[in-house]
């Protein structure tokens, strides 16, 4: 669980991170080489496009993405909830990442969703 919960931080702090060489260098402890990140604005692979997904939305945002829950598991598959804040501390936007770990624990492929879904009618 501590190896995961690593993969999971250094995650988030790559969402923090302005630095391009830190952020790859966070990247590079958590994300499979050619790891693929999709969310409903992005279709990614690799840890260099992620690394500058990553920079455009810091850069066009403004805000910083923060881990807020412990990640649950089974098998291969995480899932994990986060949110977007403003510099005023605002949430601009909330979400939840569903991940999928290779053999050596490093993201293969995330798959994140924005809001919770809309309950049935």
């Amino acid at each position: 669980m501590q190896e995961l919960m690593r993969t999971i931080e250094n995650y988030g702090a790559a969402w923090q991170e302005e630095s391009a060489e830190k952020r790859l260098a966070l990247l590079t402890q958590c994300f499979a080489e050619n790891g693929r990140y999709v969310d409903p604005t992005a279709d990614v692979s690799g840890r260099e496009q992620l690394s500058a997904h990553i920079g455009e939305v810091l850069l066009t945002s403004n805000g910083r993405v923060q881990i807020t829950s412990s990640p649950v598991s089974h098998h291969d598959v995480v899932h994990f909830t986060w949110h977007m804040v403003a510099p005023d501390g605002a949430i601009m936007v909330a979400g939840h990442d569903f991940i999928r770990l290779d053999e050596d624990g490093k993201i293969a492929h995330l798959a994140g969703f924005f809001g919770d879904p809309p309950p049935l009618s």
